[in-house]
């Protein structure tokens, strides 16, 4: 896999409905044939630009693509209230844990959850919980 991969797997990237990056073009666009939802990035892409981060010894951003890998799946209104919820002072722990058991249980985002889990005890320990 070479990077970048919109240069060079171009033939294998696919958006999350499936439509072609070569389908996705200003004519189709005008023409009513892509929609917003065709320019969203699919799960199989994430996984490739965490894979392409892995390999270039870079975890901490291959990590970032799995966690992103595991959004795609959930509604954008979960994933703002969930940015919300994150930002100091704005949630109680509990009310963090149970995002988290929320992430698992609706969306299987593993990864997402233990974000949420270790944000919650950092947050406890600086004492920027509600």
């Amino acid at each position: 896999m070479r990077y970048p991969l919109g240069e060079y797997e171009k033939d294998s990237i696919r958006s999350k409905t499936g439509k072609k990056l070569s389908q996705i073009t200003l004519d189709e666009i005008k023409r009513g044939n892509v929609t917003a939802d065709d320019i969203k990035i699919s799960k199989e892409m994430l996984h490739k630009q965490g894979q392409v981060a892995k390999e270039a010894d870079n975890p901490e951003l291959a990590g970032n693509f799995e966690r992103a890998s595991e959004m795609v799946d959930i509604p954008d209104e979960v994933i703002l209230d969930m940015y919300n919820r994150l930002r100091p002072n704005r949630s109680t722990k509990l009310e963090l844990v149970t995002m988290a058991k929320e992430l698992i249980d609706n969306y299987q985002a593993v990864n997402c959850a233990k974000l949420v889990m270790e944000a919650a005890e950092i947050y406890e320990k600086r004492g920027i919980l509600l």
